[in-house]
């Protein structure tokens, strides 16, 4: 794919969508896989046409891709179309409609499970699996695979959201995924079409200087940034109907209480209920 460093409308355009226009970085190297990854919206809003076919094993093989530590492939996915068993899910995850609606629904694992396996079958020990260590780098096999996905499912001209709600009880989960003991649904993900009336507009990051030190680790300026990104969010949230939320509100709202964790504050027992040890 080639790269540029032309500036075009497309390249302003989309660095304006995702940070604003008063908090666009400097334009660099360009191509259509970057202006790709820049206008990545989630849907939460899907019609119930099916997937062409082999769309799941095109965005397998795309998640297969992905980076994975030390090659130990510490993830797997169940996919989902069955309505029942989406109903389940919606219902673990706060009865979130768009679980229902979309006609691929994919849950992503942190699998130690194989590897579990693999040496029972192989008669040797495997100690490793029993530490955090191990089931974090489970759980970032899993983050990078989905994203491989996503970004395959969106060159593809469909939508996604992430449900981290799968989380509110995983043990709920296992059992209607029949899961065993060392593989936990870190997320959910919805794949399919937008309906046409699904909100879809690029909400705003961060400015880059709040998010990008250089040598070292600096907050100097975030007073500062964190009051101009409250501006462009609230202005984003009032041109959507969502009030004059900020983003600031936001993070207050989602981390002043354990209630907004909706029970995810006892994740830790749960894992270890599930097989997985944490020393």
């Amino acid at each position: 794919m080639n790269t540029t460093n032309r500036i075009d409308g497309s390249q302003t355009e989309a660095l304006g969508r995702r940070y604003g226009p008063d908090a666009a970085p400097a334009a660099g190297p360009w191509n259509a896989h970057i202006d790709l990854l820049l206008s990545h919206r989630s849907i939460r809003g899907f019609r119930p046409d099916p997937l062409p076919d082999g769309t799941l094993e095109t965005l397998v093989a795309a998640a297969q891709s992905a980076a994975t530590s030390s090659s130990l492939q510490t993830w797997s996915v169940v996919a989902v179309t069955d309505p029942a068993a989406k109903a389940a899910l919606a219902g673990v995850a706060s009865h979130q409609k768009h679980i229902e609606q979309c006609p691929l629904f994919l849950v992503w694992l942190a699998d130690l499970s194989r590897h579990r396996r693999l040496g029972a079958e192989e008669r040797a020990d495997l100690p490793v699996t029993a530490y955090l260590e191990t089931f974090l780098v489970a759980a970032i096999d899993a983050a990078l695979a989905a994203q491989n996905a996503v970004t395959a499912a969106e060159s593809l001209g469909l939508s996604t959201v992430y449900i981290g709600a799968l989380r509110n009880d995983p043990i709920k989960v296992k059992e209607l995924l029949g899961l065993p003991d060392g593989a936990f649904a870190v997320f959910g993900l919805c794949v399919g079409h937008a309906s046409a009336d699904a909100a879809d507009n690029i909400k705003p990051r961060l400015p880059q200087a709040a998010v990008l030190h250089h040598e070292t680790y600096g907050s100097t300026n975030e007073r500062a940034l964190r009051a101009g990104y409250d501006a462009t969010m609230s202005a984003f949230s009032r041109r959507n109907g969502m009030g004059d939320e900020t983003w600031t509100a936001r993070v207050i709202k989602r981390m002043g209480g354990i209630a907004a964790m909706s029970g995810r504050h006892k994740l830790v027992e749960v894992l270890k209920a599930m097989g997985f040890e944490l020393r």
